[in-house]
């Protein structure tokens, strides 16, 4: 058993250091420039044509909320290359499983993270707008200058979590032969037939990797709680 602990390790450290954490990382950034978009058009007080923006943003945190993330993921791979657009994909669109991997939880985390940033935004005092207000500032001043940065305090906890979640997920892109850390796991248990101590190798790496983000996540918010106020 300690042997083939042993010789598959290094074999699953080096899949989660090329696929696991960099998709999760890359998919992270992106899922988060999209979720402040969504908050932003969200929170918008713009009217007129504009609130087909909020309808369509809204449609698109209800739909990817509402699915499941391996069902999403299966659109994505398997789904697009039926989608035949004349003029731009007569024959579908054929993504490589790491694109699709990337797209997909890109997606799914921006709709879960514009919730948090949402949030986060409307959690802040109206006082902080109306002191802005006063200053002269305008609303995306007041919004770039006072409110996103005491966003940004409250919003890490939560956003920090779904990152965690986010390293997990990511074995789901196995069934995608994207190969993973799960994925050569399962590889190294077909060829040695010992099934259960792989998928628990595995996991206790899963752990060791989601307590070291966990660590970080309270280290930050140290850091971030110097700077609380308590004005309202």
């Amino acid at each position: 058993m300690w042997d083939i602990i042993v010789n598959a390790t290094p074999q699953l450290i080096v899949a989660g250091l090329k696929y696991t954490i960099p998709i999760s990382i890359v998919s992270f950034l992106l899922g988060l420039i999209l979720a402040l978009i969504t908050a932003l058009v969200r929170l918008s007080t713009k009217k007129g044509p504009f609130r087909i923006f909020k309808a369509i943003f809204r449609f698109y945190v209800w739909l990817f909320r509402s699915t499941p993330l391996l069902v999403q993921l299966f659109i994505v791979y398997f789904g697009l290359p039926y989608l035949k657009i004349a003029g731009i994909a007569p024959d579908g669109i054929k993504l490589t499983p790491l694109v699709a991997g990337i797209i997909t939880f890109s997606l799914n985390t921006g709709a879960y993270c514009s919730e948090t940033i949402r949030a986060s935004i409307l959690s802040i005092p109206k006082g902080q707008w109306e002191a802005a207000y006063s200053m002269g500032m305008t609303r995306s001043k007041a919004l770039s200058r006072i409110i996103l940065p005491q966003a940004v305090r409250v919003s890490l906890p939560p956003l920090a979590n779904s990152f965690i979640g986010l390293v997990k997920d990511t074995s789901l892109a196995a069934s995608i032969t994207i190969v993973e850390m799960f994925e050569v796991s399962q590889q190294i248990a077909a060829e040695n037939y010992q099934p259960l101590i792989m998928y628990c190798l595995v996991a206790a790496l899963y752990a060791v990797a989601c307590s070291l983000l966990s660590w970080l996540q309270g280290y930050l918010e140290k850091i971030t709680s110097r700077y609380i106020t308590n004005v309202d």
